[in-house]
């Protein structure tokens, strides 16, 4: 028995049941206060702003380094030829 592209053992074992929970719709019941809904709220917010920053970080501060090398490497060049 030949298991194909959504056969059993394939990605399609895993991937097809969990969309299919995912997707369903099902009322919770469920009541969430205002301090819960805000620390959820305040939660969602606090981690976004830490990708941003982690990826500013990881992006801005090796262009800065760069820049800063590059205009003093040319400082170092204008006072040789000054110099010369």
């Amino acid at each position: 028995m030949k298991s194909g592209k959504w056969g059993i053992g394939g990605p399609g074992a895993v991937v097809l049941p969990a969309l299919a929970v995912v997707l369903m719709p099902v009322a919770a019941h469920a009541y969430v206060g205002p301090g819960a809904g805000l620390t959820a709220i305040g939660t969602m917010i606090a981690l976004l702003a830490a990708l941003v920053l982690a990826l500013v970080g990881f992006v801005w501060y090796p262009i800065k380094r760069m820049r800063r090398a590059r205009k003093e490497k040319m400082t170092v060049q204008a006072s040789h030829e000054t110099k010369s």
